[in-house]
């Protein structure tokens, strides 16, 4: 799967606003357009260059970098964010060498991979909608 692609994908999740800087792209679940710059954090990430770490080596021609923010229990049954891991494997679940505390994920060029990063997308973005209930729910109890 391409960049374009999984832009294009990323894109079909409802209520899902794509922001964009530097050549990345962030997906924000935002359904009514109104959150403020400081609550708009997204729930998958397409990263393009080592502008932001470089334990990737994204700079390599052609190599990019998806994100995804899952569940704690999730992300478990899927990496050992102890173990050693090559961050610059193509193709390959991983931590997020950064945001692995915060329990991301990430693949760089999701190719074989793609049928379930696609559904790991769907699980990242049912989790940031659920997130964003809870906190909208919080706002209205504090009204």
């Amino acid at each position: 799967m391409d960049v374009f692609g999984i832009r294009q994908a990323l894109a079909s999740y409802p209520g899902t606003r794509l922001l964009e800087a530097n050549g990345d792209t962030f997906a924000v679940h935002d359904p009514h357009g109104d959150l403020p710059p400081e609550r708009q954090q997204p729930w998958a990430t397409v990263v393009t260059s080592d502008a932001y770490d470089s334990a990737s080596d994204l700079d390599r021609p052609g190599v990019f970098r998806l994100n995804l923010g899952l569940p704690r229990e999730r992300f478990r049954e899927l990496v050992d964010p102890a173990a050693t891991h090559d961050l610059t494997a193509v193709d390959v679940l991983l931590p997020h060498p950064i945001y692995a505390g915060q329990k991301w994920l990430c693949v760089l060029n999701p190719e074989e991979t793609w049928p379930v990063v696609r559904g790991l997308l769907t699980e990242a973005h049912a989790f940031a909608v659920r997130k964003y209930d809870n906190a909208s729910r919080r706002r209205v109890g504090r009204a």
